[in-house]
C-alpha cells in the first residue's frame, strides 16, 4: 500500500490568520481525548448543545397564533357579546378558536416532519476519540475534541489547528473574503467556514454558544417567514386595514350608542356586527396552513424545506441553473479507457494512476473511479501530496517509487494542463462531444509547492471516465422548459463534454456551449451571454456566483442547485438554493432546500407546491378583503345615513362563513398549476375593492328600501332578513367568480353553500336562531333583482379590470 508522507503536525506555521483562539494553550493529541476525559466535560456541560433550528418552538407556535393583534380587538368584542347579547351573536369567537386552533394544530405537524427530516439531513461531523475515528452528532461534540476535516466538510464549533494536510478552508461566509485560506497547525478555525481542499483536523476550543456560527444563528432562526411577497403583502394590506377599521369603528360606535336612541343592548350588538367583518381574521390563518401542508407533503417526498418561503420562492424562479455532476449525472462514474500517449508503458501508467487513488484520503467521483479501476502499488510511496481544488482544476502528489526513483505527476483537466495548441485537445473534443470526462495524467517537470507546477508537464494518458445520467433528469429539464424557466447548465468540467451531457437529456440551447475562461467580468456583459446561452464549462466557485448575480442584475428570480463544496457560494447567492441530500455538509448548510432523497426529479413538486400556495392565497385573499370593503362601506354609509347598522354579529357569522370561511378553506388546499405571478398586493386589491364597493352599495340600497317597506315593531329584523338575502347573493357571485375554473367540485362548493343558506331560510328554528325571516312577497324579490343588477355590475366589473390592470 502507497505510503502517505506525515502531515504538518507539529512546528511552525502562523497560516493566513492569528494563531490560537484562547490565550491558555491548546494541548494536540493525536489520539483524541479518552472515554474519561469525554464523560468529564458532559459533566461540566462543555458539550456543543445549540439546538437544531430547523423549525420554530412549539411554544413560538402556539404564541403567534394566539397573541395576534386581531385576536385581540376581536377577543374584546367577544367578551362584550357574551355579557350583553345572546350566544348566537357571539358565534364568531368560536370560530376563531377555532381557526387557532386548526393553526396550531398544522404548524405542529409541520414542525414534527422538518424536525425528523432535519435529523436525516444533519451534519454528522467525524471525530477521534481513544485514537479511534466515528461520525458523532454535533451536540455531541465536547470542548477539546480533535475533530477530523476533508474536501466539503463544515466547520461545526471553533477550534485550533492540530493536523494540516494542504488543507484550504473557505471563510467567505463569515469574512466575505472570497479566497480560501491555507490553514497550518496552530491556526484558528471559524465554525460556519467550510474545507475546499485537502484535510486535517482540529481541536475544538469554543463548543456551544460561545462558537463563533452558533452566535450568528442566535441572531435569526432558520425557519422564519420573512422574505415573503406573500407574508409581506398581507402584512401591508393587514396595516392599511387596521388604519382604516379604526375611524369607521369610531364612527359607528358614536352613530349606534349616541346618536340613535334604541335599545342599549341591541345597538351594542348591531355595533359590534358592523366591527368584526371588518377583520379578515381567517387570511393569515390560511396562509400559515397553506404553507405548513406545503411542508408537510413535501416531507413525504423527502424533501426539507430549511426557510419555509423557499416553497413560494421556487414557484417564482424564472431561471434555474443546474450543476452538472450530481445533479444531472448521478455521483459515480466508470473508467471505460486508458489512452496512452507519445509511447508511455501502460503498466507503469496504471501503478501511478493506483498510487494517485491511495494519496487523496477523500477522493471525489473522479478519482474514486479511478481508485476502483487500479488497485495501488505496494512499493509507493506517497511524499507530498496536492489536494484537488475546482479553482485550479487539477490535483497532484510526488512519490517515491520502489526502485528509488522520484516522479511527480499531476491528473485533471487536459485543457488546463495543457498548452491550446496541443494535439492531444482535438482527440480529447472528439471524446468530450460523446458526452465522456476525460482526465489528463500529466508528469510534472517542477516540485508540487512550484507556483506554476503545470508548467512544462509532459502529457502521458488520457482517462477516459463515463458519466451515469440520472434517469428523471430528462423529464424534470422538459418540465422547466414547459413552465418558462429557462435551465442553465453551469459546471466546472469542459464545455463540450457538459454540452454533450445536456444534449442527451434534449435541453434547449445544449449544442451552443461556453467556455466560462472567455466570459466577459463585466456584469452586463456576463448577464447578456448567460441570457443567450444555456450550457457553461470551465466555470471556476467564484464565477458560479458572479453568473448567479449577473442574471439577478438583469431582473431573473434564480435557483441554483447543487452538491459539491464548489457550489456553496452559488447557493448561498442565489434566491433559492437547492442541495442534494448527498451533497457535502457545507452545501447542505446553506441551501434552503435539501433533496434528502437525492432525486432531481422532486424539484417539480416543489415548484407545484409553491404555485399552488401562491395561487390558492391570492384567490382566498380577495375573498376575505371583499369582506373587509363592503364592511367598511356599510358602516361608512350608516354612519352619514344616521340610520341602525343592518346586521347583528351572527347574520355577518352566517355569510362569512358560508361564502368565505368553508369555502377559502377548500380553495386554499386545491391544486392549482397557475404560473406564480408577481405584485401579489396589486392583483388582490384591484378585484377586492371594486367587488366589495358593489357588494356594499347593493346591500345597502335594499336596506335602504326595506326601511320605506316595513313599518311596525318587528321592521328592523325584516329590513335586515332582506339586506341579508342581498348581501349573500352578491358575496356568492363572488365565491363563483372566485372559484373558476370550474371542476366538479369546485360547483359542488358553491352549490353546497347555496343550499346551507336556503335551509337557513325554511327551517324554522334556524330561522329563528339566526334571526332571519322573509316578510312577505315583494321586499325579498326587490332584494333578488338588486342582487342580480349588482351581480351582472360585478361580473362586468371583473372583466375589465382584467382587461384595464393586468396583473
Amino acid at each position: 500500500m502507497t505510503q502517505r508522507a506525515k502531515i504538518d503536525t507539529g512546528g511552525g506555521g502562523t497560516g493566513d490568520r492569528a494563531g490560537p483562539v484562547d490565550t491558555a494553550p491548546v494541548v494536540h493529541r493525536t489520539g483524541g481525548l479518552t472515554a474519561a476525559e469525554v464523560a468529564e466535560r458532559v459533566a461540566r456541560g462543555e458539550v456543543n448543545d445549540v439546538p437544531v433550528r430547523s423549525s420554530r418552538s412549539t411554544t413560538d407556535i402556539v404564541r403567534a397564533n394566539v397573541f395576534t393583534r386581531f385576536n385581540a380587538i376581536i377577543g374584546v368584542l367577544w367578551v362584550i357579546m357574551l355579557a350583553v347579547a345572546p350566544i348566537q351573536d357571539s358565534l364568531f369567537g368560536f370560530v376563531i378558536i377555532a381557526n387557532t386552533g386548526i393553526g396550531i394544530v398544522q404548524e405542529l405537524r409541520a414542525k414534527k416532519t422538518l424536525d425528523g427530516l432535519a435529523v436525516i439531513g444533519e451534519a454528522r461531523p467525524t471525530v477521534r476519540r481513544d485514537g479511534v475515528a466515528a461520525e458523532i452528532s454535533t451536540s455531541e461534540i465536547v470542548l477539546g475534541d480533535l475533530v477530523e476535516l476533508g474536501p466539503g466538510d463544515k466547520v461545526v464549533v471553533d477550534g485550533e489547528v492540530a493536523e494540516a494536510d494542504s488543507l484550504e478552508v473557505d471563510e467567505s461566509l463569515l469574512t466575505g473574503e472570497a479566497d480560501p485560506v491555507v490553514k497550518q497547525r496552530g491556526d484558528r478555525m471559524m465554525s460556519g467556514s467550510f474545507v475546499v481542499a485537502g484535510g486535517g483536523a482540529f481541536t475544538a476550543t469554543k463548543v456551544g454558544r460561545e462558537a463563533y456560527a452558533a452566535q450568528l444563528a442566535e441572531e435569526a432562526s432558520r425557519f422564519t417567514l420573512v422574505h415573503s411577497e406573500l407574508r409581506t403583502g398581507i402584512s401591508t394590506i393587514l396595516k392599511y386595514v387596521t388604519w382604516m377599521m379604526i375611524p369607521t369603528a369610531l364612527g359607528l360606535v358614536i352613530s349606534q350608542l349616541v346618536v340613535k336612541d334604541n335599545d342599549f343592548k341591541e345597538s351594542i350588538a348591531r355595533t359590534v356586527g358592523g366591527i368584526v367583518p371588518m377583520i379578515p381574521e381567517g387570511l393569515v390563518l390560511l396562509t400559515s396552513v397553506a404553507f405548513a401542508i406545503g411542508v408537510i407533503r413535501l416531507g413525504r417526498k423527502q424533501c426539507l424545506v430549511q426557510e419555509l418561503p423557499a416553497i413560494e420562492g421556487l414557484a417564482r424562479v424564472d431561471v434555474v441553473c443546474l450543476d452538472k455532476t450530481g445533479t444531472l449525472t448521478e455521483g459515480g462514474m466508470d473508467v471505460t479507457d486508458l489512452r496512452l500517449l507519445d509511447g508511455a508503458d501502460g503498466g507503469y501508467v496504471r501503478k501511478v494512476l493506483g498510487a494517485l487513488g491511495e494519496s487523496d484520503p477523500r477522493p471525489n467521483a473522479s478519482l474514486q473511479a479511478i481508485i476502483d479501476a487500479y488497485p495501488d502499488a505496494d512499493d509507493w510511496r506517497c511524499t507530498e501530496s496536492l489536494p484537488f481544488s475546482s479553482a485550479r482544476k487539477y490535483s497532484g502528489a510526488a512519490f517515491s517509487e520502489g526502485n528509488g526513483e522520484t516522479s511527480t505527476w499531476l491528473l485533471g483537466a487536459p485543457d488546463v494542463l495543457l498548452p491550446a495548441t496541443d494535439p492531444s485537445l482535438a482527440e480529447i473534443d472528439r471524446l468530450n462531444e460523446q458526452g465522456l470526462r476525460v482526465l489528463l495524467l500529466a508528469r510534472a517537470a517542477r516540485d508540487l509547492d512550484a507556483p506554476e507546477v503545470s508548467a512544462g508537464a509532459k502529457a502521458t494518458a488520457l482517462v477516459v471516465l463515463e458519466q451515469r445520467l440520472r434517469p428523471d433528469a430528462s423529464d424534470t429539464l422538459s418540465y422547466f422548459a414547459d413552465q418558462n424557466v429557462a435551465a442553465k447548465v453551469i459546471s466546472g468540467d469542459n464545455a463540450v463534454s457538459v454540452g454533450a451531457v445536456a444534449g442527451k437529456l434534449g435541453l434547449p440551447g445544449a449544442e451552443n456551449t461556453v467556455d466560462a475562461r472567455k466570459l466577459p467580468t463585466d456584469r452586463e456583459q456576463m448577464a447578456k451571454v448567460l441570457d443567450e446561452n444555456a450550457v457553461f464549462g470551465r466555470v471556476t466557485p467564484q464565477q458560479k456566483r458572479d453568473m448567479v448575480a449577473a442574471l439577478q442584475s438583469r431582473g431573473h428570480t434564480v435557483a441554483m442547485t447543487g452538491d459539491g463544496v464548489n457550489d456553496v457560494l452559488a447557493l448561498k447567492d442565489a434566491d433559492i438554493g437547492v442541495s442534494m441530500g448527498s451533497g457535502s455538509e457545507a452545501t447542505r448548510a446553506v441551501a434552503q432546500i435539501v433533496l434528502l432523497n437525492n432525486s432531481f426529479a422532486t424539484l417539480p413538486s416543489v415548484v407545484g407546491e409553491g404555485r399552488r400556495v401562491i395561487g390558492n392565497i391570492t384567490r382566498v385573499a380577495t375573498l376575505f378583503l371583499t369582506k373587509t370593503v363592503y364592511s367598511v362601506l356599510l358602516a361608512v354609509l350608516v354612519v352619514v345615513s344616521q340610520v341602525e347598522y343592518p346586521f347583528l354579529p351572527r347574520h355577518l357569522t352566517l355569510l362569512s362563513t358560508l361564502t368565505i370561511g368553508i369555502p377559502a378553506f377548500f380553495l386554499a388546499l386545491a391544486p392549482n398549476k397557475e404560473r406564480a405571478r408577481p405584485h401579489f398586493v396589486r392583483r388582490v386589491m384591484r378585484y377586492a375593492i371594486p367587488a366589495g364597493v358593489i357588494a356594499g352599495a347593493s346591500t345597502f340600497a335594499t336596506y335602504l328600501l326595506a326601511r320605506h317597506h316595513y313599518t311596525g315593531r318587528d321592521a328592523l329584523d325584516a329590513e335586515t332578513s332582506a339586506a341579508t338575502l342581498t348581501l349573500f347573493l352578491v358575496s356568492m357571485w363572488v365565491l363563483a367568480i372566485i372559484a373558476r375554473p370550474y371542476t366538479w367540485w369546485r360547483i359542488t362548493l358553491v352549490a353546497a353553500m347555496g343550499g346551507a343558506f336556503l335551509l337557513v331560510l325554511v327551517v324554522p328554528w334556524l330561522q329563528h336562531f339566526f334571526a332571519l325571516k322573509l316578510v312577505g312577497v315583494t321586499m325579498p324579490w326587490t332584494a333578488v333583482a338588486i342582487a342580480a343588477v349588482g351581480s351582472a355590475v360585478l361580473e362586468f366589473a371583473w372583466r375589465w379590470v382584467g382587461r384595464r390592470f393586468p396583473a
